[in-house]
């Protein structure tokens, strides 16, 4: 289990694509999502997302991959312990940067 200290922040997802990801839903309808933030625990790398829309909801957070073609992707973490584990490193991270306003 990962603590705030082991996370280390990157920007891969960002210096590819920018700021502005698509994703496709399950009717492969395209979406756009706004990257948040992207961090390393261990060897793994995670990003959390939101969608771009005026659509109220939680930040989403993908395991960032690298495919067979060395493109980067994102998948979904079916984990629900590692889920956790990292949602509540983000939850950290954010009240982390609220405090120091």
């Amino acid at each position: 289990m990962f603590t705030l200290k082991d996370v280390k922040l990157t920007s891969q997802l960002r210096s590819t694509y920018g700021d502005d990801i698509i994703l496709y839903d399950d009717n492969e309808q395209s979406v756009v999502y706004k990257l948040l933030t992207e961090f390393q625990l261990g060897d793994q790398g995670y990003a959390v997302v939101k969608q771009d829309q005026p659509v109220v909801g939680e930040p989403e957070v993908f395991r960032v991959t690298i495919g067979l073609d060395g493109e980067l992707e994102l998948e979904t973490i079916d984990d629900d312990d590692e889920w956790e584990n990292v949602t509540e490193l983000y939850d950290e991270m954010t009240f982390s940067d609220d405090s120091t306003l």
